[in-house]
């Protein structure tokens, strides 16, 4: 069996194409790398920002609200007002 002209290829421009199409994909993984960094960064930020976040703040840690202590009232001390 011989093969047809058609679907001889040109080892060259083979070669060439595959050389093409190999520039093309270290281009896109050049520009997914560039996004994942980007991605990379961004959950860095969003994670320091919520550590921040969770710290307890400066002050007393006994469960009250700062509402609760600016009012004098809380789980320690009684209600005002009331007898």
């Amino acid at each position: 069996m011989s093969r047809s002209t058609d679907q001889q290829t040109d080892p060259a421009a083979a070669t060439a194409s595959l050389a093409a199409e190999a520039a093309l994909l270290e281009g896109r993984l050049s520009l997914l790398r560039e996004a994942i960094d980007s991605v990379d960064a961004r959950i860095d930020a969003v994670s320091e920002t919520l550590r921040r976040l969770q710290r307890p703040a400066t002050g007393p840690t006994d469960g009250t609200t700062p509402e609760e202590r600016e009012g004098g009232t809380g789980p320690d001390r009684p209600e005002r007002g009331r007898a």
